[in-house]
């Protein structure tokens, strides 16, 4: 997965925040379609991170990516990465290791651009995300 930062913008939507846009490139964002740019509201903290939610995440080892973040109470200093994809597994990045959170506030794509799934595709990626979501909470607990 790939994800370019766009330079500082302003978007009159949000009102008087501080916001960028990321550009995202690859399978990983889906059903995000790849070439979206992620609008994101800049968090100050990790503890202002609220489970589940969408966000841009800067780190040293993983680069720029746009990915949900699970907090596991337990274990302080990481979080859990989990794409929106379920074919691509959660993973963990140490705390230290994030530079910058951005929380998703808009997504901005070309018309037309979304992926086309059939009733059968969404099904399964539904019942694969929700047993990657047990699986987490299990963890967690």
């Amino acid at each position: 997965e790939s994800v370019v930062q766009v330079n500082h913008s302003t978007f009159p939507m949000l009102g008087p925040v501080q916001d960028r846009g990321f550009a995202i490139v690859g399978e990983s964002v889906l059903p995000t379609p790849s070439g979206s740019v992620i609008v994101g509201n800049k968090v100050g903290d990790l503890e202002d991170v609220k489970n589940s939610n969408t966000y841009v995440v800067l780190s040293k080892k993983e680069g720029v990516v746009y990915k949900r973040i699970i907090r596991n109470n337990r274990l302080k200093n990481k979080i859990t990465l989990l794409s929106d994809n379920p074919q691509y597994e959660p993973y963990n990045v140490s705390s230290e290791d994030v530079l910058e959170v951005w929380k998703a506030v808009y997504i901005m794509q070309k018309a037309n651009a979304g992926p086309r799934w059939d009733m059968n595709q969404l099904a399964g990626m539904v019942n694969n995300l929700q047993e990657q979501v047990s699986s987490l909470k299990k963890k967690l607990n």
